[in-house]
This record gives C-alpha cells, structure tokens and sequence, in this order.
C-alpha cells in the first residue's frame, strides 16, 4: 500500500508547475522491486506555450517529451511533483537549462545497460564486494535511464547535483525522492 499524498487534479494546480520540477511514477517495475523506494520512474516538467509537458527517457520508447495530461490520465493517483531546489536554497541553479537538457534527450535510446548495471548492484554478493561509484568522473556514452538523465540535467546544465554522494550513473528515482533539491508538493489525482 502506498502512503497517502496530497492528491490534485492538473487543472488546479497548472499555475504552480515549473519548468525542472520532477515528476516521480509509483509503480510496481524492476527499479522500484530492485531498488530502495517506490517510485520506478523519474522525469521533469517543461512548458511549451501554455501546456506542460513530461520530457523523460523511458523504456520501450528512449527520450521524448508527451503532454503531462496524457500522463496523469494514464497513471491517476501515481505521479507525484517535486519541486525543484525549494526555497531557491541553490541560487546558482539554473531551471531553464536543466529543461533544455532533457529536451535534447528526446529522441535519445533508453539505456537498459546502464538500468542493468545500476540493480546489479542490489545483488547480495555484489553489495559485498563492490561499493556504489560516488563520482561523477565523467559522462557516459551509454544512453541514460531516466533517473539519470534527471540527475545529469540538473547537475552538467542546472548547475546543482541533486545527488553529491552518488554517480548520475547509479542514482535511481528513490534517491531522488530523498535528495533535500527537491522537495513533496503533490501527486496528480485523475481529471
């Protein structure tokens, strides 16, 4: 059972959305079984003229930008919205270009070897004998899952890593959830 969250519906709060703000899925899936939360899938919101959209990098499909109505029509009471950098504690992060980033990922394939390597990891023997990479020495060439690709476009072009004390690499949607850059507002009811 999930916890209980503050539900809305999109047409109330589309004033409030900002461009960078993450969007989280609860789910049942390999991330959310392999990994430490519940949320299976990350992705941010962007503003085209008056519609926000959901850019994201998503299995069987890589990166693309779909309108966040079709999403909550889709998953209603399962994607909850974290605001990005609250209370402007980062001054020197940069929403728009985090946006943009993740724009470019459209069209991008989904990294299954990255998600693959990262819940390899979880493996008991594996947790015993090999420590999760801390740093982000430099960008991988494998296309990206989706938390990663969150975490890359907040930390190469918002300027703030959402996740100091982990690779971009290995930084799944649940430690997201518990990075103090982003902070509960809500989760999407159905319309």
């Amino acid at each position: 059972m999930l916890p209980l969250r503050k539900q809305v519906r999109l047409a109330d709060v589309k004033g409030e959305l900002r461009d960078g703000d993450l969007l989280l899925f609860r789910r049942r899936g390999l991330i959310s079984i392999a990994g430490r939360g519940v949320h299976s899938h990350a992705a941010k919101v962007a503003w085209w003229g008056d519609e926000p959209f959901c850019v994201e990098v998503r299995e069987w499909f890589g990166g693309r930008a779909v309108t966040l109505a079709s999403q909550v029509e889709r998953c209603p009471g399962r994607i909850d919205l974290f605001r990005a950098n609250p209370g402007n504690r980062w001054p020197e992060y940069d929403a728009a270009a985090a946006t943009r980033y993740m724009r470019l990922l459209a069209g991008c394939d989904y990294g299954y070897a990255a998600v693959i390597e990262a819940a390899l990891l979880h493996l008991p023997i594996t947790r015993m004998c090999v420590t999760a990479d801390v740093e982000d020495r430099s960008v991988s060439r494998r296309p990206p899952f989706c938390s990663q690709a969150c975490a890359m476009a907040d930390r190469l072009a918002g300027g703030v890593d959402p996740a100091p004390y982990l690779a971009d690499r290995v930084t799944e949607p649940a430690d997201l959830a518990r990075s103090p850059f982003y902070q509960y507002q809500f989760t999407f009811a159905g319309e």
